[in-house]
């Protein structure tokens, strides 16, 4: 019975994957109008990262008010990796039909643009990894957020990659093998990420620990 004890390894882990199948879903809903995926994701971040350290059971209250505590910011940062994204995206189409028309020098310029975009595109998936849990943990401008998301992205690249790899395989297998674990979706890759990212982003941006203290003050009369 200790096997199924609620102190056991085993029930502990069925717990977080309640809880990262709780929060696929809050964060699937709150980002249904497109522009809040940002700041959905930051709050999915925050509540994943405080399940990781054994510091949360209401995750819902937690979810909600880190979403409204970090709209703003969370927000114009999403639009503006938003914008980078459809306009990198673009000029790759572009770029990889030109050269496939292309002969020649010509072929060779746009084999060396296409190499430059796609350079700058795996800047912009490292920060867009980071940026997020980042906002989820420490208080701190837009440019510098960006910045110390692609300088810490690079700095662990070993977990960077290990990120990646998280949200490519839920990809890969809801898409071409078992379309039902959708159910965990984002929610699972936020949990595996936020234990993959949890000691990096103590030893670079603190705990979130003080903004849950200063939401604290914030709601008392």
């Amino acid at each position: 019975m200790k096997f199924f004890s609620y102190e056991s390894k085993f029930s502990q882990l069925l717990l977080k994957l309640c809880y990262a199948c709780y929060l696929n879903l809050l964060w699937f809903l709150c980002s249904i109008p497109i522009f809040t995926i940002g700041a959905s994701t930051t709050a999915l971040y925050y509540s994943c990262l405080k399940v990781v350290r054994d510091e949360e059971s209401h995750v819902a209250a937690t979810f909600f008010r880190a979403f409204r505590q970090n709209f703003k910011q969370a927000t114009v940062l999403w639009l503006i990796l938003l914008a980078a994204g459809l306009f990198l995206a673009g000029d790759g189409y572009i770029l990889y039909h030109l050269r496939l028309s292309s002969q020649g020098p010509a072929a060779v310029l746009w084999t060396l643009i296409l190499a430059v975009v796609i350079a700058v595109s795996v800047i912009y998936v490292i920060v867009l990894t980071y940026v997020f849990p980042l906002v989820a943990s420490v208080e701190n401008t837009n440019t510098a957020m960006l910045k110390n998301a692609f300088l810490i992205g690079t700095h662990y690249l070993f977990a960077t990659i290990l990120v990646f790899a998280v949200h490519f395989a839920m990809f890969f297998v809801v898409v071409a093998w078992f379309t039902p674990l959708i159910i965990f979706g984002e929610g699972l890759c936020a949990m595996i990420s936020a234990w993959l990212l949890n000691s990096i982003l103590i030893a670079s941006s603190g705990t979130p620990e003080d903004r849950e203290a200063a939401a604290g003050e914030e709601e008392q009369p």
